[in-house]
């Protein structure tokens, strides 16, 4: 059964850094591509990173790039988002995706084959 679960959420004031990690379990990690979307109250769930499986390509939404970076660590099964320079309205539940294509289809797509359950980071002003 696979797991991904999502840990480093928090309350955040602005200008601040948190940095999200995701274990993966019940899958071969270095076999897919890794990625972070996020829904903020009353909105849709939009991407904000994807990775690929060697770390060699990333992608990220024009709303987080240069603030947030995705990298990945298969050795541990883990995924992370370091978010620096934090907004309030980066305020939303942050979910892990993994998908047995590429981080370049993570990104255009935006569908995944399994989803975390997500962590709330709540970024104050």
């Amino acid at each position: 059964q696979v797991q991904l679960v999502e840990s480093g959420g928090g309350l955040v004031q602005a200008g601040g850094s948190l940095r999200l990690s995701c274990a993966a379990s019940g899958l071969t990690f270095s076999t897919y591509a890794m990625g972070w979307f996020r829904q903020a109250p009353g909105k849709e769930r939009e991407f904000v990173a994807s990775i690929s499986r060697n770390s060699g390509s990333t992608f990220s939404s024009n709303s987080v790039k240069g603030r947030f970076t995705i990298s990945r660590d298969n050795t541990k099964n883990t995924v992370y988002l370091q978010m620096d320079s934090l907004k309030p309205e980066d305020t939303a539940v942050y979910y892990c995706a993994a998908d047995r294509g590429t981080a370049e289809a993570i990104y255009f797509r935006g569908t995944v084959d399994y989803w975390g359950k997500g962590t709330l980071v709540t970024v104050s002003s």
